[in-house]
């Protein structure tokens, strides 16, 4: 499987100049690249090739191999443009966000990232050093840093592109590595269901709580301090805003990650599979408040989704998902279904056969049964596609399914989790 593993560069002033005017040289000529192949109708690679190459290696002084990649990156983006207007993520043919993206030449910023391959980009990694391709010459010993566990994984199984990347002023490679996969367990022993949620930020039928309560605080605590800095918009405010930038999203993904690693590891430690929700049109389906959407919007779900998959299929988990309708009014001792069964965002009382739990730890119970019958029929270990645009918007006027956060979606909430 393919794995991207970020590095961070530590170069000179000098050689930030040099990598600075690189990436600059790079974009200006995709955008130009862009225009050419909207003008000209051409988005094919080789085809475009002929209309822009010399122009390229001329007026901007990039290499053959740099050339050939701009115009690559330039016909990546238009197919990228491609598949979103086909599976309607940029809204109905016809309607203005369709026409503002179909209707004009994609162009891209100057710090957009700009892919090398190893005749452009060499790693010392012993030395932790990378030789890399400038308009300004060939730059030698640029400093990186780097894990031990993330240098193994350079050592072992790198291959193909990477991509330079500066963002907020750092600078950072992104190197593609090919690594190896466990054989899939195809006989579980059960599956360890995990209910996600705002508040608790997952669950698992073991009766584990990955509780989100200090993220929501901080969460809160920066929203306000950036609606204060941009209300005093002056220039110490700004540089403010300008360090905390990514701030909290970098945060949330990294409880994420441990998050994901500690459920995959005691999933692969007790030969069991994994049961997720399939949450996808959620946001359509659920109308709040204006106080609560923020809450609803930064809930990284998705994030911590991919997280929990990606290691899963290298580790050789099985991952299921499972519909989460109802999960959470659903009594996991009976198997009673009634609104009044959720308390409140946290107590889970059966009207029928009097089980209590913790309402969270139910609704992953159910997840956990749902899965054992959806493998029992056959089901495979993959993720779900997203529906068609036709179906989210049909859905999203209904009454929306039964979440395991119900309460906390229908209850006012203060707190944020997710990026």
């Amino acid at each position: 499987m393919k794995l991207v593993v970020q590095v961070k560069l530590l170069p000179t002033p000098a050689q930030a100049a040099a990598l600075e005017a690189t990436l600059r040289a790079c974009n200006e000529a995709a955008s130009w690249a862009g225009g050419v192949a909207f003008e000209k109708n051409v988005k094919n690679n080789f085809a475009l090739r002929k209309h822009t190459y010399r122009e390229i290696k001329g007026r901007w002084g990039l290499g053959a191999q740099a050339a050939q990649h701009v115009i690559k990156k330039t016909c990546d983006a238009y197919a990228a443009l491609r598949a979103n207007l086909r599976a309607g993520r940029l809204g109905r043919p016809g309607s203005k966000r369709y026409r503002r993206a179909a209707e004009k030449p994609i162009a891209f910023r100057a710090e957009s990232a700009q892919p090398y391959d190893d005749r452009m980009l060499s790693w010392q990694i012993p030395e932790r050093r990378v030789s890399i391709w400038t308009t300004a010459g060939r730059m030698k010993g640029v400093a990186f840093t780097a894990s031990p566990q993330q240098l193994a994984t350079l050592a072992l199984y790198r291959r193909g592109e990477s991509d330079l990347v500066c963002r907020d002023g750092m600078w950072f490679l992104n190197a593609t590595c090919e690594v190896p996969e466990q054989s899939l367990n195809t006989d579980p022993a059960d599956f360890l269901g995990i209910d996600l949620g705002i508040v608790n930020i997952a669950t698992t039928s073991d009766g584990e709580v990955m509780a989100g309560r200090e993220l929501n605080r901080i969460r809160v605590r920066e929203r306000r301090l950036r609606a204060k800095l941009r209300q005093k918009n002056t220039p110490s405010a700004k540089r403010r805003l300008r360090k905390r930038r990514r701030k909290e999203a970098r945060r949330a993904r990294d409880i994420n990650h441990k998050i994901a690693k500690h459920v995959v590891a005691e999933a692969e430690r007790t030969g069991r599979g994994i049961a997720l929700e399939d949450l996808t049109g959620i946001r359509e389906r659920v109308r709040l408040r204006k106080p609560q959407r923020a809450t609803l919007h930064s809930w990284a779900f998705h994030q911590l989704g991919r997280f929990i998959a990606y290691k899963a299929r290298r580790a050789g988990v099985p991952v299921v998902y499972v519909d989460p309708a109802y999960t959470s009014r659903t009594c996991a001792q009976c198997g009673h279904l009634d609104r009044a069964n959720r308390v409140s965002q946290a107590r889970f009382a059966c009207r029928s056969c009097g089980f209590v739990d913790h309402a969270d730890r139910n609704g992953s119970r159910n997840i956990r049964a749902r899965a054992r019958e959806l493998w029992r029929r056959g089901a495979p270990s993959t993720a779900p596609a997203p529906p068609p645009e036709h179906t989210r918007r049909a859905g999203a006027g209904r009454k929306r399914s039964a979440t395991s956060s119900d309460a906390t979606l229908c209850k006012p909430v203060t707190s944020v989790t997710g990026s």
